[in-house]
């Protein structure tokens, strides 16, 4: 077990599994020199599930219960694009499986029963500790396909010069008036006008894509919503990589999938060698790379043409061509959608993992 503490807004206890570790271990970043489809095939053994990492997560927050500011997408494999069912099923819990997060935390998410959303994001109240969270689950993944490295650290803070003026000490005025005198007086020169500063740009930002499962921190839902915190228990499958892709300006806080492990865990995975086109699985890849594709900055996307870190991707390393760069992304959600499907046969995930309240989740990031 280890208990770490990440600002001031998060506290993570990681429940260790030794296969998980040394999955972990063992799986560089995925950062490849030829399309991940053929780099990373579906039945790969990188893919297959054999461990679960638990981690207690306790979110810190101080704002009173405000609704959640959700939207909701639905993808354009469907003949009926429409976001609203004739007919509401009152019995369906699933696209709102990831609705513990927001319910913790004081966000309440209003999902109307009448829509049949593919995607639901939330723009806020924003939580810093949302950020810390995504981080953590990140740098816990047993292996992650970035196409975007990190930020660089902040320069370190330089204490301010102390400034030394010469004024005569309060114990000359009293011995010597006449010496106070002999200076000359100047009137207090006005300060120069300036012009108001401009806002600094946007900080850009990342996003997260992982397998994800939840949990209440004991038993019963209602012990993880505590008073200005959130106490949640998050599990990740050895098998399904992370995903990080830059964003534009204004992409979601937190967003969801709406299809569950229960309902990944029934797809059938295509063939090798065969036409995904037309089959589940290949609607569910472009249901989120739709969405992805609304959210990712494509000028900032990386491709690395050498198996390196995502550290030492440099200029020489970017691909410049737009439709390879869609080209990459969607093969790594073909190969994390694969993932999520193949953690069904997993006796670790069907064990553990609660099916119905696990799925595809993003975060957004520094």
């Amino acid at each position: 077990m280890v208990v770490s503490t990440i600002g001031d807004s998060v506290l993570v206890e990681i429940t260790s599994h030794i296969g998980f570790e040394l999955a972990t271990k063992m799986a560089n970043d995925l950062v490849f020199d030829k399309p991940i489809d053929h780099m990373l095939p579906l039945y790969s053994s990188r893919l297959e599930t054999t461990s679960v990492k638990t981690m207690t997560i306790t979110l810190k927050y101080k704002h009173t219960v405000e609704d959640a500011a959700l939207g909701f997408y639905r993808g354009s494999v469907h003949e009926d694009a429409s976001l609203f069912a004739s007919v509401k099923d009152y019995l369906a819990i699933e696209k709102g499986w990831f609705s513990p997060y927001l319910f913790a935390s004081s966000r309440r998410p209003i999902i109307p029963r009448s829509m049949k959303p593919d995607v639901v994001f939330c723009h806020g109240p924003f939580l810093s500790g949302d950020y810390r969270i995504g981080e953590t689950l990140l740098a816990e993944s047993a292996s992650i396909i970035s196409f975007s490295p990190p930020p660089p650290p902040p320069p370190p803070a330089t204490p301010p010069t102390p400034e030394h003026h010469r004024t005569l000490s309060p114990q000359i005025h009293v011995e010597f008036p006449y010496i106070v005198n002999m200076f000359p007086r100047s009137r207090t020169p006005s300060p120069e006008p300036t012009l108001t500063p401009l806002p600094a740009p946007p900080t850009p930002r990342r996003l997260i894509l992982v397998i994800v499962g939840l949990k209440p921190h004991r038993t019963l839902w209602t012990t993880s919503a505590r008073p200005s915190e959130s106490v949640l228990q998050y599990q990740l499958l050895n098998g399904c990589p992370a995903i990080v892709v830059p964003v534009k300006v204004g992409a979601p806080l937190v967003a969801w999938d709406t299809l569950t492990l229960d309902h990944l865990w029934e797809v059938p995975l295509p063939e090798e060698g065969g036409s995904e086109a037309g089959t589940k699985f290949h609607g569910i890849v472009t249901v989120l790379f739709e969405f992805l594709d609304l959210c990712i900055d494509w000028d900032r996307v990386l491709l690395s043409l050498k198996q390196s870190s995502p550290d030492s991707v440099n200029e020489d390393t970017i691909a410049q061509s737009l439709e390879e760069k869609k080209t990459a992304v969607q093969d790594a959600v073909r190969v994390l959608v694969a993932g999520a499907v193949r953690s069904g046969s997993s006796k670790q995930a069907r064990r553990e993992v609660d099916k119905d309240r696990s799925g595809i989740a993003m975060w957004r990031i520094p």
